[in-house]
């Protein structure tokens, strides 16, 4: 029995921080990379849905005094510095990523911890750290989903994807890293998440899976 091969049908695709800010060329927080990123993240969103399995899109947001903001960029934020700023454009998640409909993100509601719902079983959560589950309901929620594997996409693999995939390792998720889906991947790092029992696939791999579900 392997105890983290991904459960497919019981699997939700997460997209972090894959907003304008960090993501249109740029844009003062831009993450090199990122755009070219957006086609394969957009492939495997659109065969989540299909498939009619859950979504969530996972985000930043600054608050312009600071005041939420981590320590490390607290200053840059105090001193002027504008970036996902609540209610913003560049707070905004890449437009390709959202289903057709979708409003725009609701910056106070989400900052409260509230889910924001973007379409049919997919959703927009705040978090204000690195992490995916720091002091989120997310994994909460998850749990409600019947989810035990996480499949990650987005922005910037050394930072906020890295540390939300631990955190969904040592909560006994089976965790799916996308390599050709998400920005900043390094060959040391797969080789790290690879040794804790993380599945590292290629975008045409978890698409031939997803194609095969019935």
């Amino acid at each position: 029995m392997s105890y983290t091969e991904p459960h497919w049908h019981h699997s939700v695709l997460i997209t972090i921080d894959t907003q304008n800010d960090f993501t249109l060329p740029g844009a003062p927080a831009e993450i090199p990379g990122t755009m070219d990123v957006i086609p394969a993240m957009v492939e495997l969103l659109e065969a989540y849905r299909a498939q009619g399995l859950p979504i969530v899109h996972v985000v930043r947001l600054y608050e312009e005094n600071g005041s939420n903001v981590d320590l490390c960029r607290r200053a840059l934020i105090e001193n002027g510095a504008r970036v996902a700023a609540p209610e913003s454009p560049g707070a905004q998640l890449v437009a390709e990523l959202l289903p057709a409909g979708a409003g725009p993100m609701q910056s106070a509601a989400l900052l409260r911890g509230e889910l924001q719902p973007a379409g049919d079983r997919e959703w927009i959560v705040y978090k204000p750290r690195w992490g995916a589950f720091y002091e989120t309901g997310l994994d909460a929620f998850l749990r409600e989903l019947n989810v035990d594997t996480v499949v990650f996409i987005g922005c910037n693999f050394p930072n906020c994807p890295r540390t939300s995939i631990y955190e969904a390792s040592e909560r006994d998720y089976r965790a799916v890293m996308v390599k050709d889906a998400m920005s900043q991947v390094y060959e040391k790092g797969i080789q790290e998440l690879s040794a804790i029992g993380v599945n590292v696939l290629a975008k045409d791999e978890v698409l031939a899976i997803l194609n095969d579900l019935n």
